[in-house]
């Protein structure tokens, strides 16, 4: 919840990248929605590491080449993208401008940009959907599933997505219990009134837990979900589902040897299991275990142009943000939003042009500067993939 500050109409000079967004955030937002948003688990290892581990590779300039007809455009599914930035499913939006997801998704409209909907979304996916589906420029629009574990709902909710128009699914599966989030425990967090998951509404009740039984051994992960669920759901949709989470080679071949459309590699922002290595350090193992066909997206610490180039040339295939966008939510609305997403790519541009890079498609290790003896074993091109949605 903001601080009673009225969204900014314009965005002020002195605010030129993702860091000074974040810093008057920091001064918008009261403390539980801050300690929500910003906060990791625990120690905040992980959470410190994702950014960290972007900043710590470096880019190699090149000179002289021939960047006539330069674009940042990227093939994912066989489509088109204008370029390759996504937002990333983030819950409770209302909680920092009253359009919540509503105006992340104009602004993903307007700036060509993916937005993958978050099932915790404090606006109704219809609605969501309606304010960009019919938007011709549009990027891809995808609707993040926490699979509950009443499979009746969950088909409702995939078929709901399906008739908005949402175009695949992006099942969350690195959270069976929340992380340890020593701020949001701190602040004391809570919703505040009037913002809710709204498209859960309707979903059955858990049973009261039995007396002298252990809250997390004995309820939440008995009910939660499996490689059973992901087959079940499988069978449920024809959407491509994608699962966000993946932080294992065995797991990620598993995921596709199942029929599983991509992955993203992610370990939930920091906020759940605190001390599991950075993304970036993840990335390159899943590409190598994966070779060049399967659709990766990674999140988890981009604040910079040059971390998406940096993310590509390690294998991805694109990248999602999250804290960033909503703290431009907080400052300026869907102006906020967009702003954002426009410094990410205009840094992208520059970061391609001084390492000599006309095209992402092709984008390799060629464009770090690796240490001699220090090569990295995932040196593989990502390859187009045909587009189960057309």
């Amino acid at each position: 919840m903001s601080k009673h500050q009225s969204p900014l109409a314009q965005i002020p000079a002195g605010i030129v990248s993702l860091a000074d967004h974040e810093a008057m955030a920091r001064s918008r937002l009261d403390a539980n929605a801050w300690a929500y948003f910003s906060g990791g688990a625990a120690d905040e290892y992980t959470l410190q590491a994702n950014q960290a581990a972007w900043q710590q590779q470096l880019l190699q300039p090149r000179i002289l080449r021939d960047l006539v007809g330069a674009h940042t455009q990227v093939s994912l599914f066989g489509c088109t993208l204008a370029h390759p930035i996504f937002l990333a499913p983030v819950a409770y939006q209302r909680m920092v401008h009253p359009d919540g997801e509503v105006a992340t998704a104009c602004a993903a409209s307007a700036q060509q940009a993916g937005l993958v909907l978050s099932t915790q979304a404090s606006i109704r996916l219809e609605t969501v959907a309606q304010a960009v589906v019919n938007d011709p420029q549009r990027g891809p629009l995808w609707f993040q599933l926490y699979l509950t574990p009443d499979r009746a709902f969950n088909q409702e909710l995939v078929q709901r997505a399906e008739r908005a128009g949402y175009e695949a699914l992006v099942v969350t599966v690195d959270a069976p219990v929340n992380g340890a989030r020593d701020r949001e425990r701190r602040a004391g967090f809570r919703l505040p009134p009037g913002v809710s998951a709204v498209n859960l509404a309707g979903l059955p009740t858990a049973p009261a837990q039995a007396s002298g039984k252990n809250t997390l051994c004995d309820g939440l992960l008995q009910v939660a979900a499996t490689w059973a669920d992901i087959a079940w759901l499988l069978s449920q949709t024809s959407l491509p589902v994608l699962l966000k989470g993946v932080m294992h080679p065995e797991d990620a071949r598993q995921a596709v040897q199942m029929g599983v459309a991509g992955l993203v590699v992610s370990n939930h922002g920091g906020r759940t299991l605190d001390t599991a290595p950075s993304t970036a350090a993840v990335l390159p193992r899943i590409r190598q275990a994966l070779g060049a066909d399967v659709p990766l997206l990674v999140d988890g610490g981009i604040r910079r142009g040059t971390d998406v180039l940096k993310a590509l040339a390690l294998g991805a295939n694109a990248v999602l943000i999250g804290r960033p966008y909503i703290y431009g939510l907080a400052n300026a609305g869907a102006l906020g939003v967009a702003h954002v997403v426009r410094l990410l790519r205009d840094e992208l541009e520059i970061a391609m042009a001084l390492c000599g890079c006309a095209s992402l498609e092709w984008t390799s290790l060629d464009c770090l500067f690796v240490p001699d003896g220090d090569i990295p074993a995932a040196r593989v091109a990502k390859n187009a993939v045909k587009c189960p949605i057309d």
